[in-house]
């Protein structure tokens, strides 16, 4: 049971929607854009029956978002931690679940760490990305392992068929903060490109709080050096080929001050590089049948220093491919046959009892509709060198009740083995680890109006064998991963967006309510690092050439640890915007984020920024 929300005039405006459209002016909506990761195929918005948001280049410009983390932080269902402000390691969590419990791609290719099991979204460029599918529930039936809170998919930028366009961006900020970015893209309908670089340095705040043992009081700065380069050839006969390169250097300075550390842990830093190399093959051998044939190989870099010395080095790689087929039974009727291959390897300076695994996965999807119902069944089998065979499936099913109202019921189930570190890091691993396992039951609503569009979605999963790291485990200085047995997440989530009075406007809500049902000292208590409520605002408006923005940020109270003895409080930030169009290909921006200087934390000890400020030049080609 949900209990009283912190937020309760928020979720009951949200709810209420269609009683206040008489005071709302109408707004053209584009439902007809295509979308890949709901279905693992293109799929019109209006056709998933997934709960998904679409965040293209237009709305990150817009927002002047200077990194992943803070586009993601106003998604649904979406909460972040973060390790003491830009650059810091940031884990994304989806529904309440964990933060490894997040399957991430780039252009199809999946990445991340494989011995922590994360992905380093602040490490990604932003600037180089052309739009971002969040899809929100378990998706492990199409993708195997990892997809149990759900599925985001970044998508790097795709030349169009009109000529060669340049683009360019420079900025300069609060914290003696620089970003810059360049790059040109285009093609001429048959051949594509797209090539950019991006930078970003800043000094930083001071990571930990005085409070911590660990702290170091010094700002902790970050940069980041990015490239990409994406291209593709479409043949007169139909084959295309696409090709995605993208490396991503970052140094980060953190705190680590501790007589555990080498060199004391003082001037604690980080190199981090994340490679990506991926192609893929489109063809139709027949008219009804549709091939993708893809490969990837994604890397994940680490090197750490502590008090001028050498500290340790991580190095994982995951080689993947995958053959997909997309068979047109008849109009509205599709049926997907799909193979995934995955090798996932690991090295470095600490020696792992085991350094790599294997996995294998066949999965079949059946995409089909009559009148007005539609649905989506699909099955997966998993055959992992470690964890054996793993058996996922989901069924959705679709009502229109009107031509702008549906009605959804879907049931999903998922996998998550457990990462390198977690099963053999040296005095933290535990190898008696189970492989986590989850069901999921979700009931959504949804309309499409003139005036806009709302949503209104409810879910409970139920976690089995659950990973969560015990303090007081016993199994190492630090204690270690356990399976806590049970877990269980209520969660309601709303979405409500249109036109009002000139401004664009878009608002949600997640409410949650989780439990650790586990047979020990911690039942009945909140699972760590989620907000037990979450509220995003957010208004534009373009008046001529100057163009208005304001985004509310509010999460309510969490935990921080499985004990539940460390509190931390909630918050809301309010950031402002603005822009002015010296002609239409180039623009002014300003932004100021944290207005009000909210004091706040998302992890322990760690601080986050307060009030600042940031301009920027934009140029794009006509």
């Amino acid at each position: 049971m949900i209990r009283k929300p912190f937020f309760r005039p928020a979720a009951l405006a949200l709810l209420g929607g269609t009683s206040i459209s008489p005071f709302l002016a109408a707004a053209p909506l584009t439902l007809d854009e295509q979308v890949v990761t709901a279905t693992r195929s293109e799929r019109p918005v209006r056709a998933s029956l997934a709960a998904s948001t679409v965040i293209d280049r237009e709305e990150i410009e817009r927002s002047q978002a200077r990194s992943v983390p803070e586009l993601l932080r106003r998604v649904p269902g979406v909460t972040l931690s973060n390790n003491g402000g830009p650059g810091k390691q940031t884990s994304v969590s989806i529904r309440g679940t964990e933060s490894d419990h997040v399957l991430v791609l780039i252009d199809g290719v999946k990445v991340g760490s494989v011995s922590n099991g994360l992905t380093a979204f602040q490490d990604l460029p932003v600037e180089l990305i052309d739009r971002i599918e969040v899809v929100r529930g378990p998706r492990s039936s199409l993708y195997g392992s990892e997809a149990i809170g759900g599925v985001i998919q970044i998508f790097t930028r795709k030349g169009g068929q009109d000529g060669a366009k340049p683009w360019f961006s420079a900025g300069y900020g609060t914290h003696d903060s620089y970003d810059g970015s360049a790059g040109v893209s285009g093609g001429d309908g048959r051949v594509w490109y797209s090539l950019g670089v991006s930078s970003q340095d800043t000094d930083g705040i001071d990571a930990l709080s005085a409070r911590s043992s660990y702290h170091e009081p010094d700002a902790d700065g970050y940069r980041n050096l990015s490239g990409n380069l994406r291209a593709g050839y479409r043949f007169d006969n139909g084959l295309e080929l696409d090709g995605t390169l993208m490396r991503a250097k970052a140094h980060n300075d953190y705190d680590l001050v501790s007589p555990y550390s080498v060199g004391g842990g003082w001037n604690a830093n980080a190199d981090n590089e994340q490679r990506l190399i991926g192609g893929r093959a489109r063809f139709s051998p027949l008219e009804p049948w549709d091939v993708t044939l893809q490969a990837g190989r994604s890397e994940d870099l680490s090197r750490e220093e502590t008090g001028g010395l050498f500290s340790s080095q991580f190095d994982s790689q995951r080689n993947s491919a995958s053959w997909l087929n997309d068979l047109t039974l008849a109009e509205g009727h599709v049926l997907t046959l799909g193979y995934d291959w995955q090798q996932d390897e690991v090295s470095g300076s600490t020696a792992f009892a085991e350094d790599s695994r294997l996995n294998k996965g066949w999965f079949a999807q059946y995409l089909g509709e009559h009148g007005r119902q539609d649905w989506q069944l699909s099955l997966r089998r998993d055959d992992n060198e470690q964890f054996g065979t793993h058996d996922t499936g989901n069924a959705a099913w679709g009502y229109a009740l009107t031509d702008a109202v549906r009605f959804a019921l879907s049931y999903g189930t998922a996998f998550k083995a457990p990462s390198f570190n977690e099963l053999y890091f040296p005095d933290y691993g535990n190898p008696n680890l189970d492989a986590e396992t989850s069901g999921t039951f979700e009931v959504g609503l949804a309309g499409e109006h003139d005036w806009g569009r709302w949503s209104a979605n409810a879910f409970r999963t139920n976690v089995d064998d659950m990973i969560v790291h015990d303090a007081n485990s016993g199994l190492g200085p630090f204690g270690s991963p356990n399976n806590i047995g049970k877990a269980r997440i209520d969660g309601i989530e709303l979405v409500l967006g249109s036109h009002w009075l000139g401004w664009d406007w878009q608002a949600n809500a997640t409410l949650l309510d989780t439990e650790n049902r586990a047979h020990d000292a911690n039942h009945g208590n909140e699972l760590p690092r989620r907000a037990r409520e979450v509220f995003n605002l957010d208004l534009d408006r373009r008046i001529g050439r100057f163009g208005l923005g304001a985004t509310l940020h509010a999460e309510g109270r969490r935990f921080d640890d499985v004990e539940n003895d460390d509190r931390l409080a909630g918050y809301a930030t309010v950031d402002l915007r603005g822009e002015y169009w010296l002609t239409e290909a180039w623009r002014l921006q300003a932004k100021v984020t944290n207005l009000l200087d909210a004091d706040y934390e998302t992890a322990l000890d760690f601080n986050q920024p307060g009030q600042a400020v940031f301009f920027t030049v934009r140029y794009q080609a006509l």
